[in-house]
């Protein structure tokens, strides 16, 4: 079996993959993972690779030049290409990679970037997680560093109030996003390496040895991690959660 070059973080918002991100990055060896087809940050990449951009849409040309600048960014000069890619970013990727639709993407992927593996990180709590996502959307805080600075999103947050609606619409969401991962790779024959938010959070450095042993990296290197973010969990979200299982109970 060949050495992987590849892998593809799997996951959905606030499961704790900007954590994993970093710790992978800093160790210098598993190259520099982003959420390289998310569709919000694609005017971005296009301005910071210097890239023309599309001509039209499906422009091969312009797909191919994104794909090899996206090779070097993800990669630096590791060896390994590292990508962050939620559900939703699965058509756009798979397109973009040479295919018709979500069940391309794993093919497509290995093809354009070597044998890979793939890490499903999911979030075992629900709600919580749903809450965390409405919480940085209402505020526009994304990410602390572990320091307490800001890393994504504004420096002075908008209030947030709670909607027990969007939270169970969120719920509703995430577990279908989650679901879909799971049934992607149980279509494509594909034994992912499974990762939940709880346990990556609770023992960053045994999650972050899991995927380098599994990139047949030396899984030591993780001992030296320092852990990049700080959690934002907070009393509001404790309470919003019970205000929602007490609604939804009546």
């Amino acid at each position: 079996m060949r050495r992987p070059a590849a892998y593809a973080i799997c996951g959905t918002p606030r499961s704790g993959s900007t954590l994993l991100c970093r710790l992978l990055a800093a160790t210098g060896v598993a190259g520099r993972p982003e959420s390289f087809f998310h569709q919000e940050s694609f005017a971005d990449y296009v301005r910071r690779w210097n890239l023309p951009p599309p001509k039209a849409p499906g422009d091969a040309g312009f797909d191919r030049a994104f794909l090899a600048a996206m090779r070097r960014e993800g990669a630096g000069d590791t060896g390994v290409f590292g990508l962050r890619i939620m559900w939703p970013s699965v058509v756009d990727a798979a397109e973009r990679l040479g295919g018709a639709g979500p069940a391309d993407f794993p093919a497509r992927f290995e093809a354009g970037f070597g044998p890979a593996v793939f890490v499903h990180l999911s979030r075992l709590d629900k709600l919580a997680q749903a809450i965390s996502l409405l919480r940085a959307r209402q505020s526009g805080l994304w990410h602390l560093a572990a320091d307490g600075t800001v890393i994504e999103g504004v420096e002075r947050p908008s209030p947030v109030a709670y909607d027990g609606a969007q939270i169970g619409a969120l719920v509703e969401e995430l577990e279908t996003h989650n679901a879909a991962w799971t049934g992607l790779c149980a279509d494509a024959r594909i034994e992912p390496l499974r990762l939940t938010y709880e346990a990556l959070t609770a023992d960053p450095r045994s999650a972050l040895a899991a995927i380098l042993s599994a990139l047949g990296r030396d899984p030591d290197l993780a001992a030296a991690a320092q852990v990049g973010t700080a959690r934002m969990a907070a009393r509001t979200s404790r309470l919003w959660a019970s205000r929602f299982r007490q609604e939804a109970a009546r």
